[in-house]
């Protein structure tokens, strides 16, 4: 069944009135010393118009994210909560929940306020019109709005998706995006490996090697500085190039 289209005069803060047709749509947290914000990104994430599961994984968290994790739970028959015992970085949070979800399509949401679910619907249509198998949220496509970004942050994003590129010969603008939805089949063979940040150009060197039809779309973005949390830093930069070089000399996708 062809899902119902929205207008394209919609906006990528809006939600466009786009069919499901009864797909599921599992969300999948990476969490790690989130305290401050976990509770209000699940709220927000809960009022988005989907049938959806929530799975939350703890990386090893050293705050009280655990407990808040556990009273969402309680609170929620929609969120499932998983926890590592030792830290294993966001691509081991991700290869946790990427092994627990039940939905149709898989989405990524950071735990930070960093990335508004209001996007949801933007990331959605092409999937639920059968465009895609995979689609990016792209900070630098001209969403509706974007908090100035820290000028090195930025250029060494751009950089990387740059050489990400080179290597895939995909044309993103974004490859370093938090925001990447995947259909079910396309997220069952993705064997994410990465234990770090490097899981970006993992996941994208996988998808190019499958010839998965990928889309780019624009996202809001409100970014933090190193003193509201931001956790990414020039180390992460290095293990990213080498991780692209990795994964596209890989034979296996």
């Amino acid at each position: 069944m062809v899902p119902t289209q929205a207008s394209d005069s919609q906006s990528s803060g809006d939600q466009p009135k786009v069919s499901q047709d009864g797909l599921k749509l599992s969300i999948v947290i990476p969490i790690y010393n989130e305290e401050e914000t976990l509770e209000e990104i699940v709220g927000r994430v809960q009022a988005t118009p989907y049938e959806k599961e929530l799975v939350l994984v703890n990386d090893c968290s050293k705050d009280r994210s655990a407990e808040i994790m556990a009273e969402l739970e309680k609170r929620y028959d929609n969120v499932r909560c998983f926890h590592h015992e030792v830290n294993k970085g966001k691509g081991g949070a991700l290869a946790t929940g990427f092994k627990q979800v039940q939905g149709d399509v898989v989405l990524i949401q950071d735990a930070d306020l960093e990335y508004d679910p209001a996007d949801y619907g933007v990331l959605l249509r092409p999937i639920f019109e059968g465009k895609a198998d995979v689609v990016y949220g792209s900070r630098f496509l001209g969403g509706p709005y974007v908090r100035v970004h820290l000028f090195y942050h930025y250029l060494g994003n751009r950089a990387l998706t740059l050489c990400s590129n080179i290597f895939t010969n995909l044309n993103l603008t974004d490859m370093e995006t938090c925001y990447k939805v995947f259909r079910r089949e396309i997220a069952d063979k993705l064997d994410i490996q990465s234990r770090t940040f490097a899981v970006e150009p993992e996941i994208t060197a996988k998808v190019a090697k499958m010839r998965a039809r990928i889309f780019e779309v624009p996202i809001s973005y409100a970014g933090r500085d190193y003193s509201e949390g931001k956790k990414i830093g020039p180390k992460d930069a290095v293990i990213a190039i080498w991780a692209i070089v990795r994964w596209a000399l890989s034979a296996k996708a």
